[in-house]
């Protein structure tokens, strides 16, 4: 009976940690550039009674296998860079990428981390920041006569200076790519680094080489489904319920053994 309870406790265990997976894709529906994770579960070890393949008493093959498992265990949580809906801001310095692709921040130790959220602002230096202040990489920027912001496709910035008729290259946006976007690291902020798993990033010019286009004025939402969400959170409640009854039914069964008279 104690097998059973922890077992069971297993997978109790495995739905509170899938419940807390889903509140965390619910409570960021509204995160731009948000994308959704799932948690992935493994059994664990079997208690081998017999094994199939050996030989029984009577000289048989045995064909299958007598064994009882211990239970499951969480193993991962893959995200899903599926790309979510676009909402039309007006602003220039709003941008989503249409396709494959991240930006890239410098972060305050100076390296580079990567995000699908294009909220840019412009600092008091003129530079091209989030909405934290970190520095969009490679480095644009605005000067301070500039009467207004274009951005192409494929990430050329240009701007329209005080007198000119004309507008002026200042500057390109660079994407990255990587062959495994779903090992990189969530580290918070919308932001992402890289990791043994997702590899070296690739860098290069939207619209090229497997990346997305630039779409200027918009903003790419989470790619959280709330139907799909609710759906999911209903199973592993009763997953966890259906556990927390075997181990009730386990320990019935506990007390029905010990109140035996000879």
């Amino acid at each position: 009976m104690i097998k059973a309870m922890r077992t069971a406790a297993s997978g109790m265990s495995g739905q509170q940690m899938n419940i807390d997976n889903i509140a965390n894709n619910l409570a960021n529906v509204n995160t731009t550039g948000f994308k959704k994770s799932k948690l992935e579960f493994q059994d664990v070890l079997y208690q081998n009674y017999r094994q199939a393949g050996t030989a029984s008493a009577v000289g048989a093959v045995i064909p299958t296998n007598l064994a009882v498992g211990y239970g499951t265990k969480p193993v991962a949580t893959t995200r899903e860079f599926s790309v979510g809906d676009f909402m039309q801001t007006g602003n220039p310095m709003d941008m989503a990428i249409s396709g494959n692709g991240f930006f890239q921040i410098q972060t305050p130790d100076g390296n580079a981390a990567y995000t699908r959220d294009g909220t840019f602002k412009i600092s008091a230096e003129g530079q091209v920041v989030n909405s934290d202040g970190f520095m969009m990489l490679p480095e644009v920027t605005i000067p301070e006569d500039a009467n207004s912001i274009s951005v192409s496709i494929d990430g050329q910035i240009s701007v329209m200076l005080t007198g000119t008729t004309e507008p002026q290259v200042i500057g390109t946006i660079e994407l990255a790519r990587f062959v495994n976007p779903a090992g990189l690291s969530a580290v918070g902020h919308n932001l992402y680094n890289q990791t043994g798993a997702s590899g070296d990033p690739i860098l290069g010019t939207p619209t090229q080489d497997g990346l997305g286009k630039i779409e200027q004025g918009y903003l790419e939402m989470s790619n959280v489904a709330i139907v799909d969400e609710m759906v999911n959170m209903i199973i592993a409640q009763r997953a966890y319920e259906i556990n927390s009854k075997v181990i009730q039914t386990s320990d019935d069964m506990s007390q029905i053994a010990n109140n035996l008279k000879r």
